[in-house]
């Protein structure tokens, strides 16, 4: 049986992922998996973790995105799981790996997170940070477009209320999307250094909604 190194097997999967996601939306293609992994790795400096489990989750963690498969939420752990499996880790890790990529997307509704762990808190925090901020706000009107969604329309408001399928089935115009997400993700970081990077992001996607309102209105 073939060994692999702890830099091997992340080389390997940076390959398979990029090959994976050549043709993915804008938000949810390689890019978004390369900040997500950066994210992690910072993250993880200051957080007592299984480094390699990080990686691994923060790379595989949209795999298979369920919105782009008719909300097929099996397809990512499948393609993840086939992934580790050909690079010899052992069970535990790829189960790990797997339960993190399961539990690891905001799905509204308030859903329970049926998985714990600091890994887990760690791939989450990451990947939430790239929802939030400059990068946040464009790839919100990126998916925005891609789905062919109003900007923004005052006669529809946000839905805070809104069971998991509800909130998967959404169409509502872009801007709802920063109440019915974006702006809750700041007070639902795991780690101090994701709250930390969180609040400055929480403040620029703010601002942004003071000057979007005040220009949509015609007041500046």
């Amino acid at each position: 049986m073939v060994s692999f190194s702890s830099e091997e097997i992340i080389k390997n999967t940076i390959a398979f992922v990029k090959n994976e996601l050549k043709d993915a939306e804008g938000g949810h293609d390689w890019f978004h998996i390369e900040r997500v992994y950066k994210n992690a790795l910072l993250i993880s400096e200051n957080e007592n973790v299984d480094k390699t489990v990080v990686a691994l989750g923060a790379l595989l963690h949209d795999i298979a995105d369920s919105k782009f498969h008719n909300g097929d939420e099996t397809i990512g752990p499948k393609k993840a799981k086939d992934c580790l499996k050909t690079q010899n880790l052992s069970e535990e890790v790829i189960g790990h790996v797997i339960n993190i990529i399961e539990n690891v997307s905001f799905k509204g509704g308030n859903q329970t997170q049926k998985f714990h762990s600091k890994e887990l808190e760690v791939v989450q925090d990451a990947d939430r940070l790239d929802a939030l901020g400059a990068i946040g706000i464009a790839r919100t009107f990126n998916y925005g477009g891609f789905k062919n969604r109003k900007l923004y329309d005052p006669e529809i408001q946000p839905n805070l209320n809104m069971t998991p399928s509800e909130y998967k089935a959404s169409d509502a115009p872009t801007i709802n999307h920063f109440y019915e997400k974006l702006l809750l993700l700041k007070d639902k970081m795991n780690t101090e250094t994701g709250r930390k990077i969180a609040e400055d992001r929480h403040r620029f996607m703010e601002a942004f909604l003071q000057e979007f309102y005040a220009e949509w209105d015609g007041k500046k």
